[in-house]
Formats: C-alpha cells, structure tokens, sequence
C-alpha cells in the first residue's frame, strides 16, 4: 500500500526496518457469550486443519519471530486471512505493518478488516475509524452492526435500554458475538488476526502465536502477543500511526463508552474494561456462556423435537387404516 518494506529474518530482539506509511497510498487493491448455531441457514464456516503436533511446531518457531515475520507468514500460510479490530493499538499496529507487507508485492492478496460497530462506541473511536480509512485507503473495512437494527436508538427500541447493565451476556450477544459469528460466516473467514497480548494480562497471560478456536471454526493469530503495551506505543509514535484521542486522557484500552473507565498509574493495560466486574473479556475469544449455553440447548430441543413430530408423522401415513364392514342385507 506504500512505502517499500526491506525483507530481512528477525528475532523477537531484532526488528526488521520499517517506512511509515505516505499519505498519499496507493489504492491498489473462558465464560462469556460465545454461541455458534448449528442450525444456521448460512454455510458451514471452512476449517483449516492443524494436528496438535503441527501447531507446537509452530508456535514454538514463531515464539522467537518478530510480528513482521508472523505476519508475513500468516499471510502465505492461511488463505481466507481477516484481521480482526476495534481499533486498539495493538490492532494499529498490526494494520500499519500488514500495509507495509502489502507494498512489498502489492498484486498479493490483501488482509481486509472485520470491524463489529456496538452502536455504543466512543465518538472519539469513530473518528479514528475514518481516519484509519483515509491512512489505508487499500485496505477493505467489513462493518458488522447487531442484528437488525443502525442507530443506538433502533438498538433501545428493539433490544430495550441500557441492556448491558440489566442483561449483560445478552448484551455481548446480541452486540459483539452474533455479530462476528456472522462476519465470520458471510465472508467465509478461515483465520483472523487479533490484537491480543499477554502483556494484557487476564485470561491473555498464556495465549500462543497460533490458536484453533473449534467453536467458531477458525484459526486466531496474534503476532504481537510477545510485545509490551510500550513496544506497541513506541510503534505508533516512530511510525506516526493514527489513534484514539482516548489514549492521551488516561485510556489505555478503549471499548464501549459505558464499560470503559480510564485507568490509574501503575494499573494493568485493561484495568479499564468492566471496572468493578468480576468479567474481563466481551466473549468473542471465550467459551460459551450461560446465555449461550441455554440458546444451544434450546437449539437442541428444537431438532429433537422436530425430528420425533417427523417420526410421528411418518407412522401416521402407514399405520393400516381399518376397511369399513360391509353388512349384508
């Protein structure tokens, strides 16, 4: 998409040089709210199959790589590749270095983005999203909304009000999970880049380079998951990467307006998301929660009983109806 970016090897120590990005761009071209339907009417999500063996191998190869290098990788290794943001630093950063590969050989196919709008963003973050779209204007934003509805006033009228405090899994639900399931179904992702790292902390302080999310049927890299939250903030300042405004009034991790606070000195990077909650993720990265629990098995009880009602049907048609007596006269 711009400046060129010189192929070298690299340790997690040694990062290859990059250009910052011109202006003027070519325009080539663990309990939360997951649930997957079984019973979907879109296609069945493609599945790209690592042995265990095969994927220990590999994380322990990329473990001492650079993210550029991760990257690269990602790229020729996995087809149906997706990134993943909300616009975070460490999403910015993966976004600037995948625009420099990009320059490299700008016929290669590119890395598109799955942006999932809650409706309830900060203004401050939908300022970044446009200009994200006027610093990359070769990269292909996909924006997914909840179900249905494009104004948070259309999102009250359906879903009720301020239903992240009366109902928070449904909240994730129905404004995070649902909504990414579907990206991931009608554009047919088979892997997708995160911008998860353990410096992070929470339910992040093991994750590998590569992981296989079998609930969702895709594999998740995060090539930045080694760095610190001040590698990524150096990033952003030598290569002059845009961000939230946020960032520089105490915001270290930014979400939705109403569960993200500021955070202290000293404090963890996400210290800031559901302050004062036991929760630390939104759950499109964990297992089913008691709210999706209940729609799978609500799911469940729905074929079971179609299928008996079918069962019964077919009985029906050929149990041996009784012939009428004829009586003689």
């Amino acid at each position: 998409m711009a400046s060129e970016l010189r192929t070298e090897t690299s340790s997690a120590e040694t990062s290859p040089p990059l250009r910052p990005v011109q202006d003027d761009v070519s325009k080539s071209p663990d309990a939360e709210s997951g649930y997957a339907s079984a019973t979907s009417s879109v296609g069945a999500l493609p599945h790209i199959t690592l042995t265990k063996f095969h994927l220990d191998h590999l994380n322990a190869q990329l473990e001492r790589m650079h993210p550029v290098d991760v990257l690269r990788f990602a790229k020729v290794m996995f087809p149906r590749l997706y990134q993943s943001t909300a616009f975070g630093l460490t999403g910015l950063v993966t976004l600037d270095m995948l625009s420099k590969i990009q320059a490299e050989d700008p016929s290669s196919t590119g890395v598109p983005l799955i942006f999932l709008d809650t409706l309830y963003h900060f203004r401050e973050t939908y300022d970044l999203v446009d200009r994200v779209r006027a610093r990359y204007p070769g990269t292909t934003l996909h924006v997914f909304r909840p179900d249905g509805v494009s104004t948070t006033a259309e999102f009250e009228s359906t879903y009720g009000e301020r239903l992240y405090e009366t109902a928070g899994e449904l909240y994730d639900w129905i404004a995070k999970v649902e909504p990414l399931q579907r990206a991931y179904a009608e554009l047919g992702v088979a892997a997708v880049l995160t911008g998860r790292r353990r410096s992070q902390g929470g339910q992040r302080d093991r994750i590998p380079v590569v992981e296989v999310d079998e609930e969702r049927g895709v594999v998740k890299i995060n090539p930045l998951v080694t760095w610190s939250f001040q590698q990524v903030r150096d990033y952003v300042r030598d290569h002059d990467v845009p961000y939230n405004a946020l960032l520089d009034r105490g915001y270290k991790s930014v979400g939705d307006w109403h569960s993200t606070s500021p955070v202290g000195e000293g404090e963890d990077e996400r210290a800031g998301r559901w302050k004062g909650q036991e929760k630390t993720e939104c759950g499109i990265h964990n297992k089913k929660s008691r709210y999706a629990q209940f729609l799978a098995e609500k799911e469940r009880r729905a074929k079971e009983q179609k299928i008996a009602d079918a069962f019964e049907t077919n009985k029906e048609r050929h149990v041996e109806q009784p012939q009428p007596m004829e009586v003689e006269a």
